[in-house]
């Protein structure tokens, strides 16, 4: 729900157990308790998708179960060891810190991570204005950090589990080769497609290809996206990397996607998450500001994490 800075300093008051997103200079006045938040300007709520540098986005967590921590690039893999066994654990780091690049790049091999529930975010900035940060913020301790991560984990009593689910409204062109690469990376040059290497931003030039579609990889049956930022000097640079192994496919084009996504969210057949983000791209392509997506509020994100970090998705927590 999204609230002024006075309504959330109170819920914080009352010691209730929060997740607040909003600018960096909010986030650092709001006063210590047991909340943890990142920085962005871009939210999706009741009233439709929103721009502002002056309300919060306020998710209260019902849980009695729960600590908080925060990572180095150094400890971040200790994140699976810390969660509990049955709960879920949300963590926040901040947009190109080394945090970001080591759990985007690592995540997948941590020990464990596929048993336990990690649900989380990329924090960013407001695109159009100069001088912020991207920060993760640990509220209990009032850390602002732009160098690290935030977590808090929680526990769900016996008889209650966590679902972690994505919503991915992009599906592979079934007329787009195969691409591959041969170096794990945020960065490409070449890439194979169909096994010939090619420049790959010669490529997307040559056959006319929209860049603001994800390539939509196969990882063991899951389509996941990786979305290009942007193109310079002849290197394609991803909003999380590629990886050798993987076989990618760009996706088919989307014309509606408030239509699509209220597509995919009724087939789910009702929404009751406890936590929920959604990406920023899609945010801005699919002109969302103003548009209700019927439900799964809460922050625009610069990267997504349902265990490993996704793209140009929406993530969300159910408690069943």
């Amino acid at each position: 729900m999204l609230k002024t800075f006075e309504q959330a300093a109170a819920l914080i008051a009352e010691g209730k157990l929060l997740h607040i997103s909003g600018t960096e200079a909010l986030l650092r006045r709001l006063p210590a308790g047991n909340w943890i938040g990142g920085s962005t300007e871009y939210f999706l709520a009741e009233s439709g998708g929103k721009v502002s540098g002056e309300i919060l986005d306020v998710i209260v967590l019902p849980f009695t179960d729960y600590r908080f921590a925060s990572y180095d690039a150094r400890s971040l893999a200790d994140i699976t060891k810390d969660a509990y066994d049955n709960g879920f654990s949300v963590i926040i780091l901040p947009f190109d810190s080394d945090v970001h690049s080591q759990y985007a790049q690592n995540a997948s091999e941590y020990e464990g991570i596929f048993l336990k529930n990690i649900v989380g975010w990329i924090a960013g900035l407001n695109l159009g204005l100069a001088g912020q940060t991207p920060i993760a913020v640990r509220g209990d301790t009032g850390e602002a950090m732009a160098d690290r991560a935030a977590a808090l984990h929680i526990g769900l009593p016996e008889g209650r589990i966590a679902q972690l689910n994505i919503v991915n409204i992009f599906t592979t062109d079934a007329n787009s080769p195969v691409i591959t690469f041969a170096e794990d990376g945020f960065t490409a040059r070449t890439c194979f497609v169909d096994g010939k290497e090619v420049v790959f931003a010669d490529y997307i030039a040559e056959n006319s290809l929209d860049v603001k579609l994800p390539l939509v990889g196969d990882y063991s049956g899951a389509g996941i996206n990786i979305s290009i930022k942007d193109i310079k000097d002849g290197v394609t640079h991803f909003y999380a990397p590629v990886f050798k192994g993987i076989e990618y496919r760009f996706s088919e084009p989307i014309s509606d996607y408030v239509g699509a996504f209220h597509g995919k969210i009724d087939e789910l057949g009702g929404v009751d998450s406890v936590f929920a983000c959604n990406c920023i791209l899609n945010f801005l392509y699919g002109g969302l500001e103003g548009k209700d997506l019927g439900g799964f509020y809460g922050p625009i994100t610069f990267g997504e994490i349902a265990w490993q970090l996704l793209n140009q998705t929406l993530v969300y927590v159910r408690i069943l």
